[in-house]
């Protein structure tokens, strides 16, 4: 029997596998830890290093990518969560990195703070989030890790490091997105504001109509998003704008009847049917894009941005320039009319202004981005294919916690400041702890 290990070093019980929220991804790590401490996991870094494995830390593992997985040590940091503290002056709060967004958007709302933006589930930590490049919608206000304004974390020789625009800014620009590549993150300030209130406006509107008005919708609402059901010509908006009040959420029998019973509960079944029939995909597909009316509500941000979301899936999401999503999503509208493939779930489109992280999915350019998915355990493969193909000829940059097929070669190109982040990491991680296979994809070895 193999055994896992405390920071500390102690036995706690034989190892498992350990897999991911989607089901693509399974490892099997010589030894977890949960450090309750920073110095506790620092230690298990140098432990690890001296025992030749290396490292990955793991959050609530909604990545389809292998981007968490190790056979080496796999670090939990459920332990380390809460919030460290906040400062009213500099409106920043620092929070420890294993907190799961829903327990920040929880604890902000009771102070009566907010962040700016974030995306549509809140099941992530907070760490995997930034690591990745989590989003939302938004004209002007960017990603989770946009947001950032100082991270803490222990490097490849146990120490911890400090960073912010004006501490180590080399680091900051590069480890607000790190893909795990440059050190494991133990606690990240983020910019924070005085509780709002948005408005949001969902109704069905056709894609024809989206298309051509797109820059309109886009350049009249704070957050603009929408969903287009294969096979249909059909989509839903979603549109949230800041709002003076009063709140006006959506009522409990309703909100449950629409986001519980219809979207989870109904779209589930539906799957499945699919998934069996492939046949009856197109009419699903209809009546699925008929399920919602349309419908207006006020309430604190992260009950507006966010839904649950309970209907396992694997996906796909790739930004774009925003100046080439109209054209990218025509394109793939007409693949999918041509081809024989059969898909049950919407494709989500929504927006980042440019930022200045360097493997930002948004780095220096205005982007859209185009989600796709298929529902667990349908065959996915000709699909995201043939979609990726369409996304990598208009530059597209994959989303680092989403399945795509890139590799190094191709981030330097689509990347301008490709190698800023791979000198750093020569420099930070020598000797490729914090490497696995995917890493060594994505960035070399």
């Amino acid at each position: 029997m193999s055994s896992t290990r405390t920071a500390s070093g102690k036995t706690s019980g034989k190892n498992r596998t350990w897999r991911n929220w989607g089901g693509t991804v399974r490892a099997r790590p010589a030894r977890e830890v949960a450090p309750a401490s920073v110095d506790e996991l620092a230690a298990a870094v140098r432990g690890a290093a001296e025992d030749g494995l290396r490292v990955k830390a793991v959050g609530s593992g909604h990545s389809f990518t292998s981007i968490a997985a190790t056979d080496g040590v796999l670090i939990r940091p459920h332990l380390l969560t809460g919030i460290r503290g906040i400062d009213r002056d500099a409106m920043t709060v620092t929070v420890e990195a294993g907190t799961p967004l829903r327990r920040l958007n929880l604890a902000l709302a009771r102070e009566g703070l907010s962040l700016t933006n974030m995306g549509d589930i809140m099941e992530q930590t907070v760490s995997g989030a930034i690591a990745t490049g989590t989003h939302g919608t938004g004209r002007d206000s960017a990603s989770i890790a946009a947001q950032v304004r100082g991270l803490e974390m222990v490097t490849a020789d146990g120490s911890v490091l400090t960073c912010s625009a004006h501490e180590n800014g080399e680091v900051f620009a590069a480890a607000r997105i790190g893909l795990g590549a440059l050190g494991v993150v133990t606690a990240i300030t983020f910019a924070v504001e005085p509780v709002f209130l948005l408005t949001a406006r969902e109704e069905p509107m056709p894609l024809q109509r989206v298309l051509a008005d797109f820059d309109e919708l886009w350049a009249e609402n704070e957050h603009f998003e929408f969903y287009w059901f294969p096979h249909t010509g059909s989509t839903n908006t979603k549109r949230n704008n800041r709002s003076a009040g009063p709140a006006r959420p959506v009522g409990r029998l309703q909100g449950w009847f629409e986001d519980e019973f219809l979207s989870n509960g109904v779209f589930q079944a539906a799957n499945q049917v699919g998934r069996l029939v492939p046949a009856a995909t197109p009419a699903i597909a209809r009546i699925s894009s008929r399920a919602l009316s349309a419908r207006t509500y006020t309430d604190t941000p992260y009950k507006v941005f966010t839904s649950p979301r309970r209907v396992r899936f694997v996906e796909m999401e790739y930004a774009v320039p925003r100046a080439a999503v109209v054209e990218a999503l025509r394109e793939l509208k007409a693949m999918v009319d041509r081809s024989r493939l059969r898909i049950s779930f919407p494709v989500e489109v929504r927006t980042a202004p440019a930022d200045d992280i360097t493997l930002s999915t948004a780095s220096g350019r205005d982007s859209a981005y185009i989600a796709v998915h298929m529902f667990r355990g349908t065959p996915h493969q000709a699909y995201f294919t043939a979609a990726e193909r369409i996304f990598t000829a208009h530059e597209g940059r994959p989303h680092w916690g989403k399945l795509h097929t890139r590799d190094a070669e191709y981030f330097s190109r689509v990347y301008p400041r490709f190698g800023e982040f791979t000198a750093l990491r020569d420099r930070l991680d020598p000797e490729r702890l914090f490497l696995n296979d995917y890493v060594r994809r994505v960035l070399g070895s």
